[in-house]
């Protein structure tokens, strides 16, 4: 419907909340024709699953009802969209407009799918808030754009955010997924990039939007990530077959997806009168979107003969329900009866509008040869005119660029202008080493021409009445082969290619359990790795009987490195996608949640303590069995002592669930709650201290590991005087010996609910081991003579 062309987003938003914390969505994208409903409790006052949406959805236009209905201490879906929002479209449409029973009506006429298929039967009375949100966006799209939508086109899912696993904006935020942290001071040209960027190497806008969408809500069906990753498999041990895909992919046209949304919509009133100039504007862009799937068609041989051999399921699918479809054929043969052999889908934009204009075949339609033979005139004499100018004025070097925006003008280099131009030369502006400009008699053949060219399009669209028809009835299948591309895009020229850049043993696949261990052996940062070719790599291990790391270390050891670099690798999996280490089994996580960093939020009046107890308080109230909770240094922002019990009661209530808890301190009185707790894992960064110099290692160890004053040496670097040294010294000994004499007592009290639970952890382990029965038996022999022995 909209030709934005780039990767800018393309959804309409519309949102409706109740007195009960519930909001309704509808996000209707514009540029592929299908709508995503999506209904939720909104559970933090701040909006935290709704800002989450919007983040990835990126809307253009955000449609709200009139009045507030937000429950008692919340702001509101209107005012959250005026606060955090303001740059967006905002429409406010009457609560009538809002009609949960004209929604259902409307998804069920328009909607692809059969009802029962969405579970509009079943479901209509919780879907009420997010049908309402369709019914206004269906009916401000069709008076805005002034289009019809057809029946049984759109693409429809219900809360389809979350089927995928939710990573808040905050998290997406921290872990640098789409944006690196402090962008605007690494500055553009810096190698620091984040996980997207280092992945951005699609040749599609729609495999582009679909690996974002990815990162941003990773998949959490363990059959649907293992199908990813046995067609990636595929590519890297058939280097014809990838190589094949390269080149074929590149045939296709960038903006493939996009074109479907033309045949989705169609005007409300065709004549065969010449119109307006938006008239002409979206017949031009209907023609171009003929000429695209026209090109896309011819490319689909050349994919047919790729796959032919293909084994795995998602390219032997693709093969059989797309390369052996006969109906694509039918289409392009269809195609070929009124569209030019010759024309093809073109980027440079004089030769894209003389393609549409000459689209369709000769001899059809008398009045566009007519429009035709004065667009030719007109183009001609503007060539005349350059050469005229060439000549009269001894300008050589005079070129005739053109764009959409100003058609022809006239660029002179700025060396072959002695003195002044002549006074004919009219709108001059310096662009570089060259002189922009035009006349009037250009100016003149200008609009003659682009007249001409928009009675070619309104002509050739009538023209093409019949056969956007017949594409209609098949758009299905047209929709089908746009996301197949976008898909193979996104594994072929994204996932395999980064791997295939780096040496064979620097990717693994990944394995995937329900209730698992979570264990990454010698896992990599995937961003900072790209950067630093000595990275230290670093393992992780959790489980149920061992569901907590606390992990040690002074200042600039490598913890916050660490956290973000597990997060990063769990995203990389869960998405299909090879990940940086030797080995890796996942449980998969549905939600991941970061506490990290530290700054003032002066928006909201909050200092950086506040900062930190909003967010802890957000994953409290939202954590559940299966997420992966990642917190570095909670409560070094307030008093030692009130941050010390903050920490460890946030630990003792983590402790309590099955969620798998990072928890990163330089708080050594934390370690102490390994010897209560035996779930709870200590691990440290090695830090070598030589000649009052630390030196860090970035390499993890198991245990607490106590770094002698390393605060006081950062301070002795840092200028204070000896005598304050010294006394500060004094005072953090006698602390120390207290609190060592405690531990060493408490490890007595618990060492045998230790050894039990460290027995458990392994047995869980070889619950999900795949190796033979004679291995398992030997290593529960092991087992069992460790744990007499009181050796676990």
């Amino acid at each position: 419907m909209e030709d934005d062309g780039g990767e800018r987003s393309s959804f309409v938003i519309s949102l409706i909340e109740n007195r009960a914390k519930e909001v309704g969505m509808a996000a209707f994208d514009l540029r592929s024709a299908s709508l995503h409903l999506s209904q939720y409790i909104e559970t933090s006052i701040s909006y935290q699953n709704t800002k989450t949406l919007l983040h990835f959805y990126d809307p253009v236009v955000i449609i709200v009802p009139p009045n507030k209905l937000a429950p008692e201490g919340m702001v509101g879906v209107s005012e959250l969209v005026d606060r955090f929002y303001a740059s967006v479209k905002k429409v406010v449409m009457a609560r009538g407009c809002f009609d949960d029973t004209k929604g259902a009506m409307l998804i069920k006429n328009l909607a692809a799918r059969e009802p029962s298929a969405l579970g509009l039967d079943t479901y209509y009375k919780q879907y009420y808030l997010c049908l309402a949100s369709a019914s206004a966006a269906i009916k401000w799209i069709e008076a805005e754009k002034g289009v019809i939508i057809t029946s049984h086109s759109l693409a429809v899912t219900f809360n389809g955010s979350f089927d995928h696993m939710n990573i808040d904006t905050t998290s997406v935020h921290n872990l640098e997924i789409v944006e690196p942290l402090h962008s605007a001071l690494w500055g553009t040209s810096s190698k620091k990039r984040s996980l997207f960027h280092m992945l951005k190497t699609t040749k599609t806008i729609g495999g582009t939007r679909l690996l974002r969408a990815n990162l941003l809500q990773p998949l959490k069906d363990i059959e649907t990530i293992n199908t990813r990753l046995d067609c990636l498999d595929e590519l890297m041990s058939n280097e014809q077959l990838f190589f094949g895909f390269s080149q074929v992919l590149r045939k296709f046209p960038k903006e493939t997806d996009r074109v479907l949304c033309h045949f989705c919509f169609k005007p409300k009133k065709i004549t065969n009168e010449v119109l307006g100039a938006d008239d002409a504007k979206k017949s031009q862009m209907l023609i171009s979107s003929i000429i695209l799937l026209k090109t896309a068609l011819d490319a689909l041989p050349l994919l047919s003969k790729v796959l032919k051999d293909a084994q795995c399921f998602i390219l032997a699918n693709v093969y059989k329900s797309v390369c052996e479809n006969e109906k694509y054929a039918d289409i392009r043969k269809r195609i070929g009866e009124v569209i030019d052999e010759d024309v093809l889908h073109a980027r440079v934009p004089f030769i894209a509008r003389t393609q549409q204009c000459f689209a369709v075949k000769a001899g059809i339609d008398g009045l566009l040869d007519i429009a035709r033979r004065s667009f030719c005139d007109t183009s001609e004499a503007i060539h005349n005119l350059a050469n005229k100018y060439r000549e009269e004025y001894k300008l050589p070097n005079l070129k005739l660029p053109f764009n959409n925006r100003r058609g022809f003008y006239f660029s002179i280099p700025r060396k072959d202008i002695q003195g002044k131009l002549p006074s004919k030369f009219i709108q001059v502006v310096k662009h570089g080493n060259n002189v922009h400009c035009s006349t009037l008699e250009l100016a003149s053949l200008n609009v003659r021409n682009k007249s001409a060219a928009g009675e070619c399009y309104v002509r050739t669209e009538v023209c093409l009445e019949a056969l956007v028809d017949a594409i209609r009835e098949d758009i299905l299948m047209f929709t089908l082969l746009a996301e197949v591309l976008c898909l193979l895009d996104m594994i072929v020229n994204s996932f395999a290619h980064t791997i295939s850049t780096k040496p064979v043993d620097r990717y693994t696949r990944p394995e995937f359990t329900d209730n698992g261990p979570l264990a990454i052996d010698a896992g990599r940062h995937p961003i900072l790795e790209s950067i630093h070719s000595d990275f230290v790599p670093n393992s992780i291990f959790i489980s149920e009987a061992s569901n907590m790391v606390i992990v040690m270390g002074p200042n600039m050891s490598g913890k916050s490195t660490y956290l973000q670099q597990v997060c990063l690798i769990i995203i990389l999996a869960q998405i299909g996608c090879y990940v940086q280490a030797h080995f890796a089994t996942i449980r998969v996580v549905d939600r991941i949640f970061t506490r990290m960093g530290t700054m003032d939020n002066l928006e909201s009046n909050s200092s950086t303590f506040m900062t930190e107890m909003k967010e802890t308080a957000f994953i409290m109230q939202n954590v559940s069995q299966r997420s992966l909770i990642v917190m570095d240094e909670l409560g070094r922002a307030t008093s030692s002592s009130d941050g010390l019990a903050i920490a460890w009661s946030c630990c003792e209530h983590l402790l309590s669930l099955n969620a798998y808890t990072i928890f990163a301190t330089h708080m050594e009185n934390l370690s102490k709650l390994a010897t209560i707790y035996p779930n709870v894992k200590i691990l440290h960064f090695y830090v070598d201290i030589r000649n009052s110099h630390l030196d860090f290692k970035f390499r993890l160890n198991d245990g607490p590991k106590h770094v002698a004053h390393y605060g006081l040496l950062l301070a002795e670097v840092a200028g204070l005087p000896s005598s304050v040294i010294e006394t500060a010294r004094s005072i953090t000994s006698r602390i120390t010996e207290k609190e060592v004499n405690e531990m060493e007592v408490n490890c007595l009290n618990h060492n045998q609910i230790m050894m039990a639970y460290h027995a458990a952890q392994r047995l869980i382990c070889l619950k999900y081991s795949n190796q033979k029965e004679d291995a398992i038996r030997q290593a529960l022999h092991l087992l069992k003579e460790s744990y007499i022995d009181g050796k676990l």
